[in-house]
């Protein structure tokens, strides 16, 4: 019987209503939003961005104000998540493409988990090539 209850918690864990938000879709959505500030609470303390071909390493204050700029010049319409990597637990990619008024986007971005919590180490947006 005392096993019965020392298996109560893990049984009760697999039956929880709230599920994890998943970063990935948040990141998705802060972009969808135009939301540079929160979108940079999630980054690196560095963070390698590149925007339309300006490509550098960044702190994470340097990287929000050049986000803040591009979504100033291209407000964000949609966005997509194209492609996802999710298998490696201390990893996680994606391929978002971002819709603006000033066209569309291949959104790359690179998290990885520090101490629990993923952080974006890597942006880049570049021009979604046309077919």
């Amino acid at each position: 019987m005392k096993l019965f209850y020392l298996f109560i918690p893990f049984v009760l864990s697999f039956f929880t209503f709230a599920t994890p938000e998943d970063v990935i879709d948040r990141t998705a959505e802060l972009l969808k939003d135009g939301n540079a500030h929160e979108l940079a609470a999630t980054f690196s303390p560095t963070i390698e961005m590149s925007i339309a071909g300006d490509e550098n390493v960044y702190s994470s204050v340097q990287a929000e104000q050049l986000l803040a700029d591009f979504f100033r010049r291209c407000q964000p319409k949609s966005a997509k998540v194209l492609h996802r990597i999710t298998s490696n637990a201390n990893y996680r990619y994606a391929v978002i493409i971002l819709n603006t008024t000033n066209g569309s986007y291949r959104t790359c971005v690179s998290l990885k988990n520090v101490n629990g919590k993923f952080e974006v180490n890597e942006l880049r947006i570049e021009a979604e090539k046309t077919k």
